[in-house]
């Protein structure tokens, strides 16, 4: 039985690949053009997202976001943002979001 997917050990692989830059890589072929290429690929990935969503295809929508998920991934590693960073910025904006949702059903209520 095959190791269950995380996006940790996916981020740890591009880390890895960042400071390896193996020959063949597409991942080393991102970092070593740069800042502009993963960002220009980002941009890319976003727009297809969307064209496929637009266009209903959920099979296609998937690949799309699987593909965006791991060009930011790619951003991540190259600006030093781990992904404890975002689940920390998430989780902070769920927090927000319940007291809001709390101060909003108490002010109906009155």
């Amino acid at each position: 039985m095959s190791e269950q997917f995380e996006l940790s050990t996916l981020y740890e692989l591009l880390e890895g690949r960042k400071k390896q830059l193996p020959e063949g890589s597409y991942t080393t072929y991102l970092f070593e053009k740069g800042l502009d290429k993963i960002l220009k690929k980002v941009g890319e990935e976003c727009t297809e997202v969307i064209i496929a969503a637009k266009d209903q295809d959920r099979k296609e929508t998937i690949y799309e976001i699987a593909d965006l998920t791991y060009h930011v991934m790619v951003l991540m590693v190259e600006a030093g943002i781990s992904l404890e960073e975002i689940r920390t910025e998430l989780e902070s904006r769920h927090v927000i979001d319940h007291k809001v949702k709390q101060e909003k059903m108490a002010s109906d209520s009155e």
